[in-house]
């Protein structure tokens, strides 16, 4: 018999013996990579906006109806059923749509938590029950809206009152509105003064809002606040944003075509980061300006809104 050389049969050896390793590393390997996809878990579904998405502003134009159905004097909203609300809403979100302007935001201000002329327990607050908000959450769905929810807290205070409204706030689709002018002081009677609220009870809200975001992985929200005077919002230069929210500074009040602008660019001016709102009235403005003027103002409006 003929003996391959003693190199060739070391060759040989060292070729089985990576041969046996590599089959065994390949299968450990594969093992491993099997055990590790059965123990990971699928990657986790975020909530999103109607439309998709996680972010509001700047990428949307929001055009909202804002109202109560407890009086039609309130607002626009408060026409009809919710269902038949929606069915508008979308009509005037439709006028602000164009290939050259940003994708629209249809949305719903209804005013959640009411300020009144009667002190009840003495805070001149009405807080909306729930069927009422739920209604209207479902009909926003129904349209691809969200819901905004709108705080005059009379002699309450936002943070109290938004608080108070966490159930719905916990929803993707469900943002905020406060509004100053009817914060009332512990004496003021609401339509006796115009209210106000200083900007760390406004941060306060900010804070809290962005943490509810973050803990529960839930998109960005709006912030709206109200403003048509320079009182009503003390010491706004000391307004904080945080993460999470979009918070838009709401030029409101009514009249002429010249007066609306001038309050939107006294309210916008100075604004930093925060994004800008325009308000118009149905019934109230003297010449209720087109879409066209309203998109022509400088900065344009992120959010548009009818009362």
């Amino acid at each position: 018999m003929v003996h391959p050389p003693a190199f060739l049969r070391h060759a040989l050896t060292a070729i089985v013996l990576i041969a046996l390793i590599v089959g065994v590393v390949v299968k450990v390997t594969a093992h491993d990579d099997a055990t590790a996809d059965a123990q990971t878990p699928p990657a986790e579904r975020l909530a999103e906006l109607p439309g998709g998405g996680r972010s509001i502003l700047p990428e949307h134009r929001v055009v909202v109806h804002y109202g109560s159905p407890l009086d039609r004097k309130l607002g626009v909203l408060g026409f009809g059923t919710p269902d038949e609300a929606g069915i508008r809403l979308l009509g005037t979100a439709d006028d602000y749509r164009a290939p050259d302007q940003k994708p629209v935001l249809p949305a719903m201000e209804l005013i959640a938590v009411l300020v009144t002329a009667d002190p009840g327990d003495g805070t001149h607050r009405l807080r909306m029950d729930r069927a009422m908000i739920e209604g209207y959450l479902s009909a926003a769905r129904s349209v691809g809206a969200i819901l905004i929810l709108d705080i005059q807290p009379g002699r309450s205070d936002f943070l109290t009152e938004a608080k108070a409204l966490e159930t719905y706030l916990l929803e993707p689709d469900v943002s905020l509105a406060i509004d100053p002018e009817w914060r009332m002081g512990p004496d003021e009677i609401p339509g006796k003064v115009i209210g106000h609220v200083d900007a760390v009870e406004v941060n306060r809200v900010t804070a809290w809002l962005s943490k509810l975001v973050k803990e529960h992985k839930l998109p960005n929200k709006l912030l709206v606040i109200h403003q048509f005077e320079d009182g009503m919002i003390a010491r706004r230069d000391r307004l904080t944003t945080k993460p999470g929210i979009d918070a838009v500074l709401n030029a409101d009040g009514f009249g002429t075509r010249e007066m609306k602008v001038n309050t939107y660019n006294r309210v916008t001016r100075g604004r930093g980061k925060f994004a800008t709102g325009f308000k118009l009235f149905y019934e109230e403005d003297t010449g209720l300006m087109t879409p066209r003027q309203v998109l022509r103002l400088r900065p344009v409006p992120d959010v548009v809104m009818y009362e």
